[in-house]
């Protein structure tokens, strides 16, 4: 897109996926991974021996052997799932990823021979489906077009054709066709509030032992969760995001009237947009160290030059024609991490980074 290129994202569902894979199907794909078959025979008792019946009204049915399905909840199941599905992607064309039953295939489609391509990659995953006993739920497969000077094709899986979403939930991200995060941001404020809400009903302490260890871990991780990806560079969403801790705090006893900087000193807390700058600089030191080599290569250019003030990490500020690609993580930390001191970048293990960012934190917000 940067490029000023054409995306068309083909959001797929399977219909009850983990509870339509057929027992032989998977023994047989089992048996082509080349586990033993002690493994297999061990595996396939699991699964077998299951009934099931359907009571309605007091009135029951027969007892039925259950000959499809991976049980959930065990560790196990998802495991079994994404072996049955790890062919799917055999004789595939474009990009098609999965995570268990979220699957989503995409590609570049300003020529025809691109959007002709999806369409064939749609043709061969409703063979697989078929093949596996499986369905596609076409009430829930949508199609996201990205891109200003997008044609916005029509795809058809199987029969029916497949409707055009305006904005889709990718992994529990709100994902709109102007890759604008502003709805993401707002619908992850309107849940935080939500549970902000349930905890000053719920609870009659107000002390920090009890609101603090709640916020931690109820609500938090909701205005964090994949937030490197989403997070809005605007200041009108930040300080969205900021209020939830900000009203936050406040409930705790003692800290209602106080300014929120300095609630956040007693509290021994970081900001939010602190948070995250914290957790973007963590992630680069790792990766400049090699922790994440085979996740990519080039994610960041080094600046070579010889004035780099002792800084061996220091990194070069591409240019890019979309204003939207300066607020991608491998560009809005380039700033933050060159303006790190010397001492802290060349620190030898990630304890010792993490003790001189947290210092050094207060001065770069």
């Amino acid at each position: 897109m940067d490029k000023g290129r054409a995306v068309d994202i083909i959001y797929q569902d399977l219909c009850n996926a983990f509870d339509t894979v057929s027992h032989d199907i998977l023994v047989s794909k089992l048996e082509k991974h080349q586990f033993d078959r002690w493994t297999t025979r061990w595996i396939k008792n699991w699964l077998d021996g299951r009934t099931q019946r359907v009571v309605l009204n007091g009135s029951m049915s027969g007892w039925r052997p259950v000959t499809s399905g991976v049980p959930q909840g065990s560790v196990l199941g998802p495991v079994l799932f994404n072996i049955f599905v790890s062919d799917m992607d055999s004789g595939i064309e474009c990009a098609l990823s999965k995570f268990a039953n979220d699957t989503k295939l995409c590609g570049s489609v300003d020529m025809l021979e691109g959007r002709n391509a999806i369409q064939r990659d749609l043709d061969t995953l409703v063979r697989w489906a078929d093949a596996n006993l499986m369905k596609f739920n076409h009430d829930k497969c949508k199609v996201l077009h990205l891109g200003g000077s997008n044609a916005r094709h029509s795809y058809r899986l199987g029969r029916e054709e497949i409707q055009s979403s305006p904005a889709e939930k990718d992994l529990g991200v709100l994902v709109d066709e102007k890759m604008n995060m502003r709805r993401q941001c707002a619908l992850t404020v309107q849940k935080a509030n939500h549970i902000l809400g349930c905890i000053k009903r719920s609870m009659t302490s107000r002390s920090r032992e009890v609101i603090l260890p709640l916020y931690s871990a109820l609500l938090r991780p909701h205005l964090e969760y994949c937030v490197q990806f989403w997070c809005s560079q605007h200041k009108k969403d930040m300080e969205l995001l900021e209020q939830v801790q900000r009203r936050a705090t406040r409930t705790i006893r003692g800290l209602e009237h106080l300014p929120y900087e300095d609630g956040m000193r007693k509290l021994g807390l970081l900001s939010l947009e602190k948070r995250r700058l914290r957790g973007d600089l963590i992630a680069v030191f790792q990766y400049l160290k090699g922790d994440y080599k085979d996740f990519g290569e080039g994610l960041f250019i080094r600046d070579c030059s010889d004035r780099t003030s002792g800084n061996r990490f220091k990194l070069k500020q591409g240019k890019f024609r979309l204003d939207i690609r300066k607020k991608f993580f491998t560009v809005r930390v380039v700033r933050h991490c060159n303006g790190l001191p010397k001492e802290v970048v060349n620190a030898p293990s990630l304890a010792v980074f993490k003790a001189g960012l947290d210092r050094a934190l207060g001065g770069m917000v």
